[in-house]
């Protein structure tokens, strides 16, 4: 039934036995090329740029990150993301020697085709030359790049008396926006030490998923198809938040985040005692979790508060779904149409 309600939503009738299994294979054998992303990472030398990155796409715990050292030049990495993403993420290191050359020989290969500036301020840091560095990079992102989209981290935020986070942070943001002018940005908070590194990777991802409109409209006929209060997706190796339905209103708004680096901290527990995390299931009086394997590239977690669903059958329905989901997420468009 999830099935084909999931196909009747498309705006067709779903296909039966031998047309459907010739549908799979000719997607399977006609897979689009990947879509590369060009993410630059940059900001001052110690502002914690390789920290984050080494937690959200390395796995190292918060800790772990004091025996870091500085980035030299320019790191690349292919990060692949979804179906048929892949992020091309340019860590710069931020020593002054470098920053010049960004900004000077470097220029046009630099900021050339970047669809993400990811920009850390260090948010005790006094030094003028941050925002300096920052106005720099608007300049040259405008000049060699299309369409842009900017998000600056303050970062370090846990080291701010909590009393004074929100004043620092709405001071810091307006000076941004006001550099940024004309091109798409967002400020985050951020520290390695909580979910809040989670929030702003998240939020960034989901800028570069292809017609993210139409995936959260299946996940929400899968929502109302389980019963479900609410349903969310996740990138399987980041546990970075992809899109989520929900049904019921929740007072926190920031559970997905916290719920990301819950996750991400027992997988890696599992994996230092040599085990792996596959899924889990949470029951108390008030709900039902799980968090189980979807796609090859996602984790679904389903919440259910109404005592007449029953766990075999949120199991079934996830597992049903499946197929489609990996088609929809696959498909060259984001839409499977």
């Amino acid at each position: 039934l999830l099935q084909r309600q999931l196909w009747r939503e498309e705006g067709g009738v779903r296909p039966s036995g031998r047309v459907e299994e010739r549908a799979q294979a000719a997607l399977k054998t006609e897979m689009p090329p990947q879509t590369l992303k060009k993410v630059l990472l940059m900001g001052r030398s110690n502002a914690g740029k390789t920290s984050m990155r080494s937690i959200i796409f390395a796995n190292y715990i918060a800790r772990e990150t004091t025996r870091l050292g500085y980035t030299q030049n320019v790191e690349h990495s292919h990060v692949k993301f979804l179906g048929n993403m892949v992020l091309n993420l340019w860590d710069c290191g931020g020593q002054e020697a470098y920053m010049e050359s960004y900004f000077e020989s470097q220029r046009d290969h630099i900021f050339r085709n970047v669809a993400v500036l990811i920009f850390v301020f260090d948010v005790e840091s006094q030094n003028i030359k941050d925002m300096q560095y920052f106005g720099l990079c608007v300049e040259a992102l405008k000049a060699n790049s299309e369409n842009p989209k900017v998000f600056c981290l303050l970062h370090k935020m846990d080291l701010v008396p909590e009393e004074e986070r929100d004043k620092v942070f709405q001071a810091q943001s307006e000076k941004i926006r006001g550099i940024a002018g004309s091109l798409s940005n967002m400020c985050f908070a951020t520290s390695i030490w909580d979910e809040t590194l989670y929030r702003a990777w998240s939020r960034i991802v989901y800028s570069l998923i292809p017609n993210v409109e139409a995936l959260e409209r299946q996940l929400t006929i899968f929502c109302e198809a389980c019963g479900a209060d609410e349903v969310v997706l996740f990138e399987k190796a980041t546990f970075l938040v992809i899109s989520h339905a929900t049904k019921t209103s929740f007072r926190d708004s920031h559970r997905f985040e916290k719920i990301s680096n819950i996750i991400k901290q027992f997988k890696l527990s599992c994996t230092r005692s040599q085990s792996q995390f596959s899924c889990m299931q949470v029951s108390n009086s008030r709900f039902t979790a799980f968090v189980d394997v979807f796609t090859p590239t996602t984790y679904v977690m389903v919440v259910s508060s109404h005592p007449a669903v029953l766990p075999a059958a949120t199991q079934i329905n996830i597992q049903n779904a499946r197929s489609y989901f990996e088609a929809h997420i696959n498909s060259a468009d984001g839409a499977a149409s």
